[in-house]
């Protein structure tokens, strides 16, 4: 067995460092010139690129959406669709979404395309933290998520279109420790009365015959999929809904956010091309969320949190691989191979992820710059896969392209869902009425974003008619900002 390339066991390390972050843990407007992505950067993968970036600016909506992002474009799509359920609210509904750089340039344009709920795992500590009820809410949403997003993919017949891969989720352990924390979590989830019958236990030497590698590993059901191309489908979806008057400015940052006394609107949200007046704002705008909401900076608020990927070329056919999608080393490590033409044949392209572990003492906290590429990050994760896969992957080959993007994580790890409430201020919430957040998913976003992008559609909507909300029973309360 290789010698790997990255520290083990240092996540206690990592949640140490939340106490002590470079500038405060506090994040600017996402910088020019980022790293080409992948999932960005390909040929004819963006069409809503510049949309909305010349020509005149939406002045006046209903609902004001900061980042096109799963966030942002998820809540309008679910604007779309819960308009037209009876909900009282005045059709069309006028929202705009403003994004600063290209539309979807953000974490989900340039993050690891796992579509997978985390199972049971982490069930231990939740259930220690919040209780039983919640810790078993933390598996429903993602279960929702994932569900919600196949059932559109399915319903649209988009599952092509957005290399939708069905191929499962091995998670690899690799010390004892790992082992002991997989069967507890299992254990007590199974003790809490969850379905862990798709949640499956391989010995070194199983994991060796299925998937080439030799260690223990758990196997649970999971996805994977081009995160861009999903969000573009889902904006158009939106957009062509009689229930919704949606525009897109990107390339169109909002710089602050004012109230406004003279008006029936309640904010008016600039940007460097002009203003929009609007009832009510939406947050989406993840490990940035500090900038236009400076009571979210430090480690009680969200921490801006880079992240460092590759496309790497396997040196095995797709068939051999598997589709099977992996994270190791506690989650710091993530990975999955891309469709071929010819599995039998074709050996395919590897997206992975990880290194700020490597990274200490901050594990990349605090820095909010994808313009740049750290090369000792750069280096562990050329070497992490030929160590792991030592008959699958050349050592020494480069990857086909290598770029960072901004996380937003919390102290939790765990996002913030509701109205936008500083918690050191008695009058924040009447200061703030009409302002919500959905943001700081931990780099667990693609499992949990649409879902919680739902419950936050749901509250302006009730907002609007003069309702009182109802949770969905998927829904962690612990999420929520006002409880």
């Amino acid at each position: 067995m290789s010698v790997l390339p990255v520290p083990l066991g240092v996540a206690a390390d990592e949640q140490a460092a939340f106490s002590v972050l470079p500038n405060g843990g506090r994040a600017s407007l996402p910088v020019l010139g980022p790293t080409k992505s992948f999932w960005i950067n390909s040929p004819g993968a963006n069409p809503l690129a510049s949309e909305g970036s010349g020509g005149p600016l939406t002045s006046d909506a209903d609902v004001c959406i900061v980042g096109s992002g799963i966030t942002g474009v998820s809540a309008a799509y679910h604007f779309s669709q819960l308009v037209g359920e009876g909900t009282g609210a005045q059709k069309p509904l006028k929202v705009v979404i403003l994004e600063a750089r290209d539309f979807c340039s953000g974490a989900t344009g340039r993050n690891g395309g796992h579509l997978t709920p985390h199972s049971c795992f982490d069930f231990v500590k939740l259930e220690a933290t919040f209780g039983r009820d919640e810790a078993l809410r933390g598996m429903a949403i993602e279960e929702h998520t994932a569900r919600s997003i196949i059932d559109i993919l399915q319903r649209d017949g988009a599952e092509k279109a957005v290399d939708f891969v069905p191929g499962g989720r091995t998670i690899l352990l690799f010390t004892e420790d790992e082992v002991h924390a997989a069967k507890a979590d299992y254990d007590a989830a199974l003790a809490a009365g969850a379905d862990l019958s798709n949640v499956t236990f391989l010995t070194a030497e199983e994991t060796k015959a299925r998937y080439g590698t030799s260690y223990p590993a758990v196997h649970t059901p999971g996805n994977n999929l081009w995160p861009l191309k999903l969000v573009t489908h889902l904006f158009q979806h939106a957009q062509s809904s009689p229930n919704l008057n949606l525009t897109l400015h990107t390339r169109t940052p909002a710089t602050s956010i004012q109230p406004i006394s003279d008006s029936a609107r309640r904010w008016q949200v600039e940007t460097p091309r002009g203003s929009v007046s609007c009832t009510y704002v939406l947050h989406a705008s993840n490990g940035y969320s500090s900038a236009l909401l400076p009571h979210l900076r430090g480690p009680n608020g969200i921490v801006p949190t880079r992240g460092q990927i590759i496309a790497l070329k396997a040196d095995a056919t797709a068939a051999r691989l598997t589709t099977s999608g992996y994270i190791a080393n506690e989650g710091f490590e993530y990975w999955f191979p891309r469709p071929v033409e010819d599995p039998e044949k074709d050996a395919p392209l590897v997206i992975l992820g990880g290194g700020r572990e490597l990274v200490r003492p901050h594990f990349e906290f605090g820095e909010v710059d994808d313009s740049k590429i750290d090369p000792k990050v750069g280096e562990v994760l050329r070497k992490f896969l030929p160590s792991v896969f030592p008959e699958m992957y050349e050592e020494g080959r480069e990857p086909e392209m290598e770029w960072t993007g901004i996380m937003g994580f919390t102290k939790s790890g765990d996002p913030f869902v509701g109205p936008v409430i500083d918690s050191s201020d008695p009058e924040s919430a009447r200061a703030h009425k009409g302002q919500y957040i959905s943001a700081g998913y931990s780099g667990h976003g693609m499992p949990r974003a649409f879902a919680c992008a739902e419950a936050v559609a749901q509250m302006i909507l009730s907002d609007m008619e003069g309702k009182e909300w109802t949770p969905p029973e998927w829904l962690p309360r612990h999420y929520l900002t006002q409880r």
